[in-house]
């Protein structure tokens, strides 16, 4: 499989905040309700580089939903604490490694094709990259609004501080960097809000795996920075803005969301 894109879709039954969701129901533009598994495995397919598509999880309940509708399932244990390390469990499945893993979570069907192209293009273009994710620039709505939300102790996403050769300093649940606004003028804002989408060399995979869960990884309750503890480089890739909002369904309350961006969307 030298040379090939695997996405994986990890998937849990066993949410804290939402037992359950990957089988929740998702209507599109047509009024189509289709599993929110089935629709981020759709997304997965939307990508042309993919070479294979898996979905992952410890769940027979997911894994048969996901053969019902012709996705490659395959078992992973409940022991994996996230996401990344449900994709690194699944290399020990494959009788070939890929080029690339790509984590495409099973929460967030509205990623765009382009956001995984564009993490693929980063790192074939640069070998020494081991990890690879996608940030979008915040606005200044968005911006003030987040602002607003923190002084009210609510984590409205997660953000990247990033060097100037685009690799990550350091990702967190409160708004990086600290700035001025009153000298940003009309420019940039340099608030990069991070996107849960990742793509890896298998040797980083194994690399984290072969750690156990850090210090700053547990406080702000990302996996990413264990990688950057290690030492792994992580570039961060600024994608273009899709012209519908990305939802992920953490609670029931986001479903009309994401219904209403399937709608812009156009997908049934």
């Amino acid at each position: 499989m030298s040379g090939d894109i695997l996405i994986v879709i990890p998937a849990r039954y066993a949410s804290q905040r939402y037992p359950g969701k990957p089988l929740a129901e998702l209507k599109g533009a047509s009024g189509e309700a289709k599993t929110l598994i089935e629709r981020s495995w759709e997304a997965a397919k939307r990508v042309g580089s993919a070479s294979r598509v898996v979905v992952a999880s410890d769940s027979d309940e997911i894994l048969d939903a996901a053969r019902s509708f012709g996705a490659e399932a395959i078992y992973t244990s409940s022991d994996c604490r996230n996401g990344t390390e449900r994709c690194a469990e699944l290399l020990s499945s494959l009788d070939e490694e890929p080029e690339i893993v790509v984590n495409l979570q099973g929460d967030a069907p509205l990623i765009p094709d382009w956001f995984v192209e564009d993490l693929i293009a980063a790192m074939r273009a640069d070998p020494s990259i081991d990890v690879a994710t996608p940030v979008v620039r915040c606005g200044r709505t968005l911006y003030e609004k987040l602002v607003a939300d923190e002084k009210r102790e609510i984590v409205g996403g997660t953000f990247a501080a990033v060097s100037s050769a685009g690799d990550a300093h350091y990702f967190s649940k409160r708004i990086i960097p600290h700035f001025d606004l009153g000298k940003i003028g009309d420019g940039p804002l340099p608030v990069l809000l991070h996107i849960g989408l990742y793509a890896y060399r298998p040797a980083a995979l194994r690399r984290y795996v072969a750690g156990e869960p850090t210090l700053l990884e547990q406080l702000e309750g990302l996996e990413q920075l264990r990688f950057l503890d290690l030492g792994a480089r992580i570039r961060v890739v600024e994608v273009k803005s899709p012209e519908w909002e990305i939802w992920e369904l953490n609670n029931p309350s986001d479903i009309p969301h994401i219904e209403a961006s399937l709608q812009v969307m156009g997908i049934d």
